[in-house]
């Protein structure tokens, strides 16, 4: 079974427009990652950036990993290790 999904982006119905109001830029930042995690793009993408550009998408999401979860967040949501 797989544990990770991306449901959002196929069901989202709205015009992905940022800086309108909290809920729509949360929707928007919400069908942008999940457009930009696809298996296809990020194979794309990654060998086309720098080191110094993969480092500093690395260390931004793991700052805000760090910032805005908890350890059993990270464990369980983020990793899905549910051995721990």
């Amino acid at each position: 079974m797989k544990k990770f999904k991306h449901d959002f982006i196929n069901k989202y119905e709205g015009f992905g427009a940022f800086g309108l109001d909290r809920i729509t830029d949360e929707e928007t930042l919400m069908y942008t990652l999940q457009k930009f995690s696809d298996d296809n793009f990020m194979k794309l993408l990654i060998p086309k950036l720098s080191d110094e550009e993969m480092e500093k998408f690395y260390l931004l999401i793991l700052e805000t990993i760090k910032k805005h979860l908890t350890e059993d967040e990270y464990h369980n949501i983020y990793l899905k290790d549910e051995h721990h």
